[in-house]
């Protein structure tokens, strides 16, 4: 609700027909503001309606933008003087979900017009089942946002102009069932990883499968995973699937126009830097982008530049750029969200405009009605528990000494994947320990006294034996024997089952595999006659693990040495 000479005002009945052109006006009492108008897409329709329309009753004038000269400012101040009667159905929707930058307004009096415009601006894509074709869901959600470097259409002025673009910033948006938590994982552009066989759908309703392309030591690319050969963002949905083992639900594609539109319809996005920003090398490449250190507002031409710069920075890397744009949708988000942008009017218009004209979507969210209702679902996430980090990786070591690719890191990874499948949030405060993080402390056997049968219960091909070499050769386990697949469905969690006397041969065990507390199942499936006799432990791989060595957290609990950043603080960056 807005507030005007002490009255309160709807802001849907701030938008009026003007039967003079056909087109809605956002009309205020200030005869001085500027008129908005709804584009001629719906205003055609408006003034064939409004030619049909009898003529309004005497005291039912209509109202008017104001603030011209001349005939229409003599006919809008004539108005003003009368008032219109309010229909008791007219209402307003005002709903935003920040992290996908979509903002709905709507008064019934306009409802049709403003849900036709808006729903027409939206541009869809058939995924196919590489993802969900309900909007909303009771389980989790995960909701890929890629960000195209495509030149199309824009001139040549940012490079290319042929360019398809590629997945140039890609982020997979988790919200937890319960919707109590949300993280946004950005996904490195230049990180090394296959590629699956891609089905599309082309224009004449045929599908077309792209072969995929396995992971080689320089290549593929992650963000040739769209675009490339004609990969849609089905195609980087499918990848990201095979890379986390999330299910992607949605995907939203936005262009460089969108980060225009979008910051310049909020009234401009809030950044801090730590560090003065010149981003252009000697080669005169860069994004042109010169700012001192401090605080700044940044929109338009320039929010682009702030999203895109990355030679100034510390590594003149896509990681470094990772960093400055986590920064800038946190702060999009909370702009978003305050009350400066939801009670007014002229700015949720805008904002709604510039949102669906900037999208991309699949055809499970596209239409208004649809990415109202994903939105406002997402919306029930609090600012404080969404969480910004990026997928761990590391330098290719292939490359040697030339760092232009990175692969995934498979020590730390697994941990924050398995948290984000687990529902786990990253903003979470440390608990106390628990009566199962009880099993790890007391004595540890001696490597050599340690017994233990390695069954695969969900791991990788070959995960039994290769963890059997591991434990043989490296950490002195001899007694140790390869059970094969273990028998039954497989299991997500690798446990280790083993009898009470043989405690501490289990916290040795867990020690070298880096098993959390909840893995350990004491006087299940095992039985002996103390440390280093009888019947050895059973462990079973499960679908988490990922290697000999790689530590597996417990799911209950956020990872450790993981870089993130929360969407309701403001930090400098840098």
């Amino acid at each position: 609700m807005d507030t005007q000479g002490g009255r309160n005002i709807d802001p849907a009945d701030q938008w009026v027909l003007d039967p003079e052109t056909g087109e809605y006006r956002l009309h205020t009492d200030a005869g001085d503001a500027p008129a908005a108008t709804v584009p001629e897409q719906g205003g055609r329709r408006a003034r064939r309606e409004a030619e049909r329309r009898p003529a309004p009753e005497p005291g039912e004038g209509a109202h008017d933008g104001g603030g011209g000269t001349g005939e229409g400012a003599r006919r809008g101040g004539a108005a003003r003087s009368r008032k219109a009667k309010r229909s008791t159905k007219r209402r307003v929707l005002v709903w935003t979900a920040g992290t996908l930058g979509f903002v709905l307004v709507a008064g019934a009096g306009g409802a049709y017009l403003l849900y036709r415009h808006f729903n027409n601006n939206i541009n869809t894509v058939d995924v196919g089942d590489a993802g969900s074709k309900n909007a909303t869901s009771d389980d989790a959600v995960n909701i890929l946002v890629i960000g195209t470097d495509s030149r199309i259409g824009l001139g040549g002025k940012y490079g290319d102009a042929g360019s398809v673009g590629h997945a140039d910033t890609t982020i997979l948006f988790h919200v937890a069932k319960d919707r109590s938590n949300a993280t946004a994982m950005s996904i490195p552009r230049d990180m090394v990883t296959g590629i699956p066989d891609c089905p599309t759908k082309q224009k004449d309703g045929s599908t077309k499968t792209i072969k995929g392309t396995p992971q080689a030591s320089f290549s593929p690319r992650f963000n040739e995973s769209l675009g490339q050969e004609g990969r849609d963002p089905g195609c980087t949905m499918r990848t990201v699937s095979e890379i986390t083992g999330l299910p992607i639900d949605h995907f939203i594609l936005v262009n460089f126009e969108a980060v225009k539109t979008l910051s310049t319809a909020v009234g401009g996005v809030p950044i801090c830097l730590t560090h003065a920003i010149d981003d252009t090398d000697e080669r005169g490449q860069g994004s042109h982008l010169h700012l001192a250190a401090g605080p700044h507002t940044v929109q338009g031409e320039q929010a682009l530049q702030f999203v895109r710069t990355r030679h100034s920075l510390k590594n003149g890397s896509d990681l470094d750029r990772i960093d400055l744009q986590k920064q800038f949708l946190g702060s999009m988000i909370r702009q978003m969200k305050s009350g400066n942008t939801l009670t007014d009017p002229t700015k949720l218009f805008k904002l709604a405009n510039a949102a669906t004209k900037s999208l991309t979507v699949d055809t499970g969210i596209g239409g208004v009605d649809k990415l109202t209702a994903l939105a406002k679902d997402l919306n029930r996430v609090d600012s404080e528990h969404i969480t910004f980090t990026t997928l761990p990786v590391v330098d290719n070591p292939a490359e040697g000494k030339n760092h232009r690719t990175v692969v995934i890191d498979q020590t730390r990874a697994p941990a924050l994947l398995t948290a984000i499948k687990n529902d786990v949030s990253l903003t979470a405060v440390a608990k106390k320990p628990t009566t199962a993080d009880a099993k790890l402390k007391g004595p540890k056997a001696d490597p050599s006294q340690v017994r233990v049968t390695v069954y695969n219960g969900g791991g990788p091909q070959g995960a039994a034996q290769t963890t059997l070499e591991w434990l043989q050769n490296t950490k002195g386990v001899a007694h140790s024997t390869n059970g094969g697949n273990a028998p039954g469905a497989k299991q997500d969690r690798t446990t280790l089952a083993y009898a009470p006397e043989q405690a501490d041969q289990a916290r040795a065990l867990a020690a070298m595999m880096g098993l959390s507390a909840s893995a350990l199942h004491p006087g299940t499936g095992a039985s002996g006659s103390g440390s280093g006799t009888g019947i050895g432990m059973t462990l079973t791989l499960g679908r988490d693990f990922h290697g000999p060595g790689v530590p597996l957290t417990d799911p209950a609990k956020p990872p450790t040495g993981i870089p993130q950043s929360r969407a309701d603080k403001k930090e400098c960056v840098g």
